[in-house]
């Protein structure tokens, strides 16, 4: 007679741990890194190895200093300064990249208790940060150097201050001026479906974004064309695709309900557009996942599944 096995819970166990699904991110990550690599060359191998070494080496003092284990093999930090480098414009000094990693770790998630106890998004937290601390610097973009080494706009600003819409081909491949990650849209999506693949993010909030974006676009552009954004414009422009897939997706900072991420998705599109056409920054992706960010908590809990057997209200 075989014996029975009492253990404590849980009793359901998955590969998918931390590591693995950090190191899956870094996999994705690879096309969007190569076209940086490609477009940018020198300039985005410097802010990628800095912002990594300043997450790395923060992680690690921070956790010392507090007496903790130094937990760098779970790739979270290698993510994080990844993620702040993609975001970043190419000719940014190295101090700031620098700083920005640290800020990063300490205020976006040590401060919290670590990994899995933070509020925002790091990444995109240290970004506002060097955003109000040095605007000029993270406003400064350079053109690709296939094409020219000049400064030059993003597609967003030339057309918010000049009416002036980047080819969406042009965008979809990346030979504009931006972020590190966000010119390529191709590089992005072959990430976008490597990570849905491999079931380390869920497609709801990155499909419920575009849906909101692309309608909240048609109907401006609708109403009157001669002055707001073409729908395939949008879509293409500017931090869309890397907030929509590697962002807005952290399932640390974003709603753990099904129903929750769809509402999380709407409501990142509908501030970014909102930004976008009546705000005075060309871009809204970044503050309305931070907003979002935010509400995650009053999501949850208002989007909790009825347990059965448990009247509504009780």
């Amino acid at each position: 007679m075989k014996r029975l096995t009492i253990n404590a819970s849980p009793h359901i166990t998955s590969s998918m741990d931390t590591r693995f699904m950090m190191k899956g991110v870094i996999k994705a990550l690879v096309p969007a890194i190569i076209a940086s690599l490609y477009f940018f060359q020198i300039k985005a191998i410097s802010v990628i190895l800095i912002s990594v070494a300043g997450c790395v080496i923060t992680e690690y003092l921070f956790r010392r200093l507090q007496g903790r284990e130094a937990r760098l093999g779970d790739y979270s930090a290698i993510v994080t300064g990844l993620l702040l480098a993609m975001i970043l414009p190419p000719a940014i000094p190295l101090w700031m990249v620098f700083l920005g990693g640290a800020f990063a770790i300490a205020m976006g998630k040590e401060i919290f208790g670590g990994l899995g106890h933070n509020i925002f998004n790091p990444a995109l937290l240290a970004r506002a940060f060097l955003m109000a601390a040095f605007p000029i610097a993270l406003t400064t973009w350079t053109a690709p150097v296939t094409l020219d080494a000049m400064t030059t706009a993003t597609p967003l600003g030339l057309a918010k201050f000049n009416h002036v819409f980047t080819s969406p081909a042009i965008m979809f491949v990346g030979n504009v001026g931006g972020s590190l990650g966000e010119t390529s849209a191709a590089a992005l999506l072959i990430g976008f479906i490597y990570l849905v693949w491999k079931k380390i993010i869920d497609y709801r909030i990155s499909v419920a974004y575009a849906i909101t974006l692309v309608c909240f676009s048609w109907i401006t552009y609708a109403i009157s064309p001669e002055k707001f954004y073409p729908p395939i414009f949008c879509l293409f422009a500017g931090g869309f695709f890397i907030g929509a897939i590697f962002m807005a997706t952290d399932p640390v900072t974003t709603p753990v309900t099904k129903n929750g991420r769809w509402v999380f998705g709407i409501g990142c599109g509908l501030i970014t557009m909102t930004i976008r056409i009546w705000g005075g920054l060309p871009e809204g992706v970044m503050y309305s996942i931070l907003f979002m960010n935010a509400a995650t908590p009053l999501i949850n809990r208002v989007t909790r599944p009825r347990r059965y057997g448990v009247l509504r209200g009780q």
